[in-house]
């Protein structure tokens, strides 16, 4: 199985500039239970596609913002190519010096999205082997990922590691009319997927096993060690132990924020994430970052829950956050028809959202975007 079927699957995971493109509405707030006024901003992810002319763009991003949409999240780095003119990963093509243009023509912000932690550059894996993740069972995410072949998860303990993943955010932040950098894959592989996906792998999860839980690496049992006088692999249970799910909650936290926040902040680029609803998981605990935006995943049909769950969980992702930052309700398109779109904006926005991301934008038909207007417009009226 390809990225792309994959994410097909898996369902894809403080600064001015967030304002640009916004819509005054009046919502409650799920904290006060008073109407505020806020700013609605709908988002849109676009896969890579190289194929397109310039033409087919004007307008596609035209259609987009003629239906609400704000800002795009075109997918500029994949963990194995950039598509932009990179100094140091290899280049596919500079489809993002084509893009950027045309889109802020049409009144569009531009979010570079780009892969964090996965990393399946093979020159990268041959040279650095000791950079990747390792599962509890010993085996290494460079040749022995969890679930697909391109799950290669690099650990966040190292300082390499870091240095690589900083310079690629700040290397996008240069880029001359970019608005902001957005992260993915922020975290690390699933030790337990949302439940309706674990069929397809013929998988029962029903505890945190061996082979999905990360990281073991030495660098990381030394570091913990140090800090707390516990020896993770003498304990009977390493996973049940709440001191080493701090440990790597930390581990992605810190990054995030004493590295690429930084990076994106020193060029005056807004810089958002792609996060998980279930974010103990994948040991995400972005409640802590230090963010401009979030934008959490709430992929109704995974989690074997209805529309209304996605604005239960907008509600709870808010109060988590205390409100300090917009955040915006990832839908997934292929698991909604247009009516049943209409009603998650609904949601996400009494919810608390500040406005929706749709994943993926080529899902969209022109039913999905009248449907989608319309929910829009009926959401300025609140």
């Amino acid at each position: 199985m390809n990225k792309r079927e994959f994410l097909k699957i898996l369902g894809l995971g403080s600064i001015g500039i967030l304002g640009g493109n916004a819509l005054s509405i009046f919502a409650k707030s799920p904290l006060t239970g008073r109407a505020e006024k806020r700013k609605m901003k709908n988002w849109a992810w676009i896969m890579t596609d190289t194929k397109k002319s310039t033409d087919e763009w004007k307008r596609i991003f035209a259609q987009m913002r003629g239906s609400g949409i704000d800002a795009i999240l075109p997918e500029i780095y994949d963990s194995s190519y950039a598509y932009y003119k990179s100094r140091h990963l290899p280049v596919k093509e500079a489809w993002l010096e084509k893009l950027l243009p045309v889109a802020k023509s049409e009144g569009l912000e531009v979010h570079a999205w780009m892969r964090t932690m996965m990393c399946n550059i093979s020159e990268i894996r041959q040279k650095h082997p000791d950079w990747f993740a390792i599962n509890r069972k010993g085996e290494s995410a460079a040749f022995k990922p969890a679930y697909v072949p391109y799950y290669r998860f690099m650990c966040p303990s190292h300082p390499e590691v870091q240095e690589f993943v900083r310079e690629n955010v700040e290397e996008l932040s240069q880029f001359e009319h970019l608005d902001g950098v957005h992260l993915d894959y922020t975290r690390f592989p699933d030790v337990i997927l949302a439940e309706k996906l674990q069929p397809k792998y013929n998988i029962k999860q029903d505890k945190e096993y061996p082979e999905y839980d990360y990281c073991y690496c030495e660098l990381c049992q030394s570091n913990f060690k140090k800090q707390t006088g516990i020896d993770i692999m003498k304990l009977e249970d390493p996973a049940s132990s709440p001191e080493w799910r701090q440990f790597r909650y930390d581990r992605i936290t810190n990054l995030v924020n004493s590295k690429l926040v930084r990076a994106a902040h020193k060029h005056k680029r807004s810089i958002t994430a792609a996060v998980f609803p279930n974010w103990e998981a994948v040991r995400q605990e972005w409640h802590k970052w230090e963010l401009d935006a979030f934008l959490p995943m709430l992929y109704h049909g995974y989690y074997g829950k209805g529309i209304e769950w996605i604005g239960e969980k907008t509600a709870e992702e808010i109060k988590r956050l205390k409100s300090r930052v917009p955040l915006y309700s990832g839908v997934f398109i292929p698991q909604l028809n247009p009516e049943e779109l209409a009603r998650a904006v609904e949601v996400s926005v009494s919810g608390g959202a500040s406005g929706v991301s749709l994943f993926l934008s080529n899902s969209m038909t022109d039913e999905h975007w009248k449907s989608f207007s319309q929910a829009v417009e009926k959401a300025k009226s609140l």
